[in-house]
């Protein structure tokens, strides 16, 4: 039997690791704090979150390594596990932890490495894969804007209500237990709300990477945005308004921080003009990260501000959420027709009331509320 159950096990195909989700969180005295999210599938495969910025799909052996490289397993161990496992040589599976391990630290310590060029990873179209739940979820605490803002600024408000901070924690509770390792807090003006350090600095204790889309007027304020570091944001999406010297005097005192800016620009007709000027200046205060949009009537004039920031060496991010509302510009550019592929899919987006909606700007496609319908209803109404 001994002998049977041998050539048995042999040829009878690996068990893949259960469906399940990981998550590693470097110690505090690593010289590049970043945050691993592992997403394992039924069938072994997998989704590997690097800082919720570099998403790698994984095949079982690779999922087992992750897994391993995440419990903090000796190398030889892990090796004998998947030599085991897969039936094959403990040696070569001790080279394939050692080359994937150091794979990973690569993309872990080493700015903006490509992961085709580099690592060897091959590059899968964005969205193109199936997901068991999105990889980040914008959260809308107000739709409360600054004393003095344009009305045409604020988001179309379709709710009354405002969800209290323990409300907002069951919220992160329930993502996280979903496997969503980001979350982005907007609004309105987030930073309007007195609980927005308590609110990420919960999402900090849970694991979860945290960003905030805010006009950073508030952050100008070198202690409130100490606090907001000291609790755990992580990136920042500063909406500049390049007509406002108060905002270009944010943006100056943000930049120095240790936090991940992307600045937000909408071309307009009435900025159209000085986008170069602004560019550069941007430039100059060592922006790295530009999200930009712009009026249907500036589609030339975007054009030439992706090429010029091109060679200003600044990079452009699509994918981040950007203020929605009844006149701004960019609801223009978003019918029911057209929308981005990720949203609905890669992102979700929270009412201040708990519903949830593919992304902002969508008042109509309703998939339930956090707080009173299951996960699984919400996502499968996707």
């Amino acid at each position: 039997m001994s002998i049977f159950d041998s050539v048995r096990d042999f040829f009878t195909p690996a068990r893949p690791l259960p469906a399940g989700v990981l998550h590693f969180q470097s110690p505090e005295d690593d010289e590049v704090p970043y945050r691993l999210h592992l997403r394992m599938h039924g069938d072994g495969s997998s989704l590997l979150v690097v800082n919720a910025s570099t998403v790698l799909h994984l095949n079982p052996t690779a999922t087992e390594y992750a897994y391993h490289f995440i419990k903090g397993t000796d190398e030889n161990e892990a090796a004998e596990a998947v030599s085991k496992r897969y039936h094959v040589k403990a040696e070569q599976a001790l080279q394939d932890y050692q080359i994937f391990s150091e794979r990973i630290d690569s993309l872990v310590h080493t700015e903006d490495v490509d992961p085709v060029s580099y690592l060897g990873f091959d590059r899968v179209a964005p969205h193109s894969t199936g997901l068991t739940a999105p990889l980040r979820l914008d959260c809308a605490l107000t739709y409360e804007l600054p004393k003095g803002a344009s009305a045409d600024d604020a988001p179309t408000k379709r709710v009354d209500r405002e969800l209290a901070t323990a409300e907002w924690t069951s919220i992160l509770d329930k993502a996280w237990a979903a496997g969503i390792p980001h979350v982005t807090f907007t609004g309105g003006e987030p930073t309007l709300r007195e609980d927005l350090p308590e609110l990420i600095a919960y999402a900090e204790e849970k694991g979860m990477v945290s960003g905030l889309l805010s006009d950073g007027l508030k952050l100008a304020n070198a202690a409130y945005l100490n606090t907001l570091l000291q609790t755990g944001l992580d990136h920042l999406l500063f909406l500049l308004q390049s007509e406002k010297k108060k905002s270009w005097q944010a943006l100056e005192a943000i930049m120095p921080a240790d936090l991940f800016t992307t600045v937000h620009l909408t071309i307009t007709e009435k900025n159209a003009d000085n986008i170069g000027e602004t560019l550069e200046k941007l430039a100059a205060l060592e922006v790295t990260s530009l999200s930009l949009t712009c009026t249907p009537d500036q589609d030339e004039t975007l054009l030439s501000a992706r090429e010029q920031a091109a060679r200003l060496g600044i990079s452009l991010t699509w994918d981040l959420p950007v203020p929605y509302s009844a006149h701004h510009p960019i609801t223009l550019e978003t019918t029911k027709e057209h929308f981005p592929d990720g949203a609905g899919k890669v992102w979700l987006y929270v009412e201040p009331d708990g519903d949830v909606l593919p992304m902002q700007g969508m008042p109509d496609q309703i998939l339930g509320n956090f707080l009173h319908d299951d996960w699984a209803s919400i996502w499968k109404n996707k």
